[in-house]
């Protein structure tokens, strides 16, 4: 049997060891941004250190901080958790001061990052403006202080968790941070950036549920990625989850993350030791939402339990071990809860799992919902994104960026008309009453570009300019849309050889 040693169990506070507690400059500049932009409550933190700070940052004046306040209100998303988590994401992928430059190929970054676009400069003007880092040096020895109080019990999560595994944690590219911030309230932050793995938490409230449940997605992903082919015969499984109404849109059409979020939270179930009662009132909820595979995975973990080797040993027993027959003989009588507006926290939590989403937080289920759909988009699933897009909006009707995504994905499979009609109506909201129900800038941009395209493609010239000319009048939109739309002025559009409608 493995044993783990102490300081294979114990977060390190240099950023070298594969778990690690510690401040983030990065996070730390961009939730300054984000105060000074007026983002968080009126509410005076208790610490005084952190109220002096935030009335500082309130206070500035200057034509940087200006710009930043005009980019936040112009990206700002009507659920504040969700504006949060799409900064947060940001940050995470940004280089180091002054500059921060995104450390990853603008093809490589989440949506939330892409929609973010042009932010690097507007921070780093905001950061050399208001002088952050004197700020940074004045609080670092206070970040320092509120992550030696994360670091215990941390520690204890990670010697249970791989305790119960039976794995050591050994260094490697994998990486798996708790970056301690107060600025961000009570909510809590988790994306996987690749292999590196962050939780964002406010010290003074931490939500240990939530890091345990990032920490095994840490530990224990690898593995269906890793036997992938073994997974297939659970596909059938997944066909009956989809039925349920709250089962997240990423795991509708992947098997290997359904499987990775299910084997994850049972593994948390037995980690936590819950009594019979309690574990048995889980199970039947988690199922009701989705989560079908908990069940036999259960069981599957009581085997292992009685075994030797490692999880990482036991894994491909532990899948073949499941009655895929008798699942689905019990499945047909499951019934699913009806659709709900109000997931817990962990619900909500984005980009973990076997996707690598690149960049979380916990953003709102509609917000997860998009992300899963663009991330369709990006791998060419078009069926499966307009399905999506669809699904959203039933429960949102005129979500802009659903109607944007849909109207994208219905030029993927050809259907020009459809999509010049959701275009349109994507521009048409630029001018709507309700804030929440207008595009964003970028959005607002690629939908007139679209839309030009199709006007060159009718031999609509003048019609074609128009819309190219509405993309550049757009403020805060991107520098690829402003590229697209004067190339659109310049010349008429004319598709890749071999392709009906504009990409």
């Amino acid at each position: 049997m493995w044993t783990l040693s102490a300081a294979a169990a114990s977060p390190q506070s240099e950023s070298n060891g594969p778990i690690s507690v510690e401040p983030n400059p990065q996070v730390f500049a961009t939730m300054c941004a984000l105060v000074a932009a007026g983002f968080g409550s009126d509410a005076v933190p208790a610490n005084p250190d952190l109220a002096e700070l935030r009335t500082r940052l309130r206070s500035l004046q200057g034509p940087a901080t200006q710009k930043l306040r005009d980019y936040y209100r112009q990206h700002a998303l009507a659920d504040s958790g969700a504006t949060l988590s799409r900064f947060i994401a940001f940050a995470l992928v940004a280089g180091p001061a002054p500059g921060f430059v995104p450390t990853l190929k603008r093809e490589e970054l989440p949506p939330p990052v892409v929609a973010l676009d042009g932010f690097s400069d507007v921070l780093a003007n905001f950061y050399a403006e208001a002088q952050i880092e004197q700020f940074w040096r004045q609080f670092e020895p206070i970040y320092e202080r509120a992550a030696a109080g994360v670091r215990e019990p941390l520690a204890q999560l990670v010697l249970v968790s791989t305790g119960y595994l039976r794995e050591i944690v050994r260094p490697g590219a994998r990486t798996f941070r708790v970056y301690v911030e107060p600025m961000v309230g009570n909510d809590t932050n988790v994306r996987n950036i690749g292999d590196r793995y962050a939780v964002v938490v406010n010290p003074a409230s931490p939500s240990f549920d939530l890091i345990r449940h990032a920490l095994l997605h840490y530990l224990l992903d690898p593995l269906p990625i890793r036997y992938r082919e073994k997974l297939v015969g659970q596909q059938r499984l997944l066909f009956y989850a989809d039925r349920a109404p709250n089962l997240p849109a990423e795991y509708r059409s992947d098997l290997t993350s359904f499987f990775d979020e299910c084997f994850v939270r049972a593994v948390e179930f037995r980690v936590r030791r819950l009594p019979a009662a309690q574990l048995a009132s889980k199970v039947d909820s988690a199922e009701a939402n989705g989560y079908v595979l908990i069940r036999p995975l259960l069981k599957s973990l009581s085997k292992f339990e009685m075994s030797e080797p490692s999880i990482s040993l036991f894994f491909p027993d532990l899948v073949t071990s499941i009655d895929v027959i008798a699942e689905q003989q019990r499945l047909q009588s499951v019934k699913f809860a009806p659709a709900s507006d109000s997931q817990p926290p962990r619900e909500r939590a984005e980009g973990l799992g076997t996707k690598k989403d690149n960049a979380a937080g916990a953003p709102s289920d509609v917000e997860t919902e998009l992300t899963a759909a663009e991330r369709m988009i990006a791998e060419k699933d078009a069926a499966g994104a307009a399905r999506a897009f669809e699904r959203i909006l039933l429960r949102v009707p005129g979500q802009p960026r659903a109607l944007y995504g849909l109207a994208v994905a219905s030029v993927l499979q050809g259907d020009a008309e459809h999509a010049r009609a959701l275009f349109e109506q994507v521009v048409a909201a630029a001018h709507d009453d309700s804030p929440e129900l207008r595009p964003e800038p970028a959005t607002l941009a690629w939908s007139h570009i679209y839309l030009g395209r199709m006007h060159d493609l009718a031999e609509e010239r003048e019609e074609a300019v128009q819309e190219y000319r509405a993309a550049m009048a757009i403020d805060n939109s991107s520098d690829a849309a402003r590229t697209a739309a004067q190339s659109g002025i310049e010349r008429p559009y004319r598709p890749p050889v071999g392709r009906g409608a504009p990409e």
